[in-house]
């Protein structure tokens, strides 16, 4: 006779993130809309990526593991109505807080904008920490209106981020000007292109931001998600056709949470309502997946 068991559960990701005070991954929503070069809703990032959680699984059948990592959320800042310059302080706060409590902070923004205050929350001295962007954009535009999700690494730059500290990996044509890419290379900073990533592969992408990276004690990694192709993620406003396959994006993510001096990550500049099916949710859900697996693997 044939025996039927019952299904097994659904153990999901939904199930490690929650009030956990003793774990070793913190979670920190910092949902800032203002200031982007392309206005739109991108505070709503945190609070829906919270709800696609249960929908991603816990397994994984390439590596046999199932992740158990869990994750302390601290909650979204308060930013309703702030301005960035208003909105610098309370990120950096709440990022400070969790990085002293945990090994590895989860920053969800919001605007790219968040990622400067997000590196300061750090609390060392800006000699010492590094910045790795995966990103179609420089985020060099100019400062003379003011700070934007379009001048984080500028703005960090002026604050003292050496180049020699600052990688980006993913830029795309066609997305940036003459003057920024001059700016960047001026400054010291490690440029990969989409074009590199594509020839010689996401590995050696990671790998060359890294030992660019070798002399920092402790690093800050921005996942602007405008670096995935559009088609692969539709709810950003600033990606572009022929950007960073969304397995790419992933392979990185795993490997940089995987580095012991990444003490914090964010992922910036998702616009939820720019998308209306599931596939963006369902990507940004799996940026948990991939950073706590390489986590894990420290």
């Amino acid at each position: 006779m044939l025996v039927v068991k019952a299904m097994s559960g659904w153990p999901n990701l939904g199930e490690l993130v929650g009030d956990f005070a003793d774990a070793e991954v913190g979670l920190v929503g910092a949902p800032l809309a203002a200031g982007s070069v392309t206005p739109g809703r991108c505070d709503l990032a945190p609070a829906t990526l919270r709800g696609v959680l249960k929908r991603i699984g816990r397994f994984d059948i390439e590596t046999g593991r199932e992740i158990g990592a869990r994750v302390h959320d601290h909650g979204d800042v308060a930013l309703a109505g702030m301005t960035i310059e208003q909105a610098t302080g309370p990120i950096r706060d709440a990022v400070a807080a969790s990085v002293a409590e945990h090994a590895l902070t989860l920053v969800v923004g919001g605007n790219n904008a968040v990622t400067r205050p997000a590196l300061h929350g750090l609390g060392l001295r800006l000699g010492d920490v590094g910045l790795i962007t995966l990103d179609a954009h420089l985020d060099m535009r100019d400062l003379d209106r003011g700070l934007s999700n379009g001048n984080p690494v500028r703005a960090l730059i002026v604050d003292g981020l050496p180049g020699a500290n600052i990688a980006q990996i993913g830029l795309a044509p066609f997305a940036n000007s003459a003057a920024m890419a001059a700016d960047a290379r001026a400054a010291g900073n490690r440029l990969v292109t989409i074009g590199e990533v594509e020839r010689d592969g996401i590995g050696r992408a990671v790998d060359a931001a890294l030992a660019h990276l070798a002399h920092c004690s402790a690093m800050l990694v921005d996942c602007d998600i405008d670096v995935i192709d559009r088609s692969q993620f539709p709810g950003a406003p600033g990606a572009r056709p022929g950007g960073m396959a969304a397995k790419d994006f992933f392979s990185a993510t795993r490997m940089l949470a995987a580095e012991p001096r990444v003490r914090a990550i964010d992922l910036t500049e998702w616009d939820p309502p720019l998308d209306p099916t599931d596939l963006s949710s369902l990507t940004a859900g799996r940026w948990i997946a991939e950073c706590l697996a390489g986590f894990e693997s420290r």
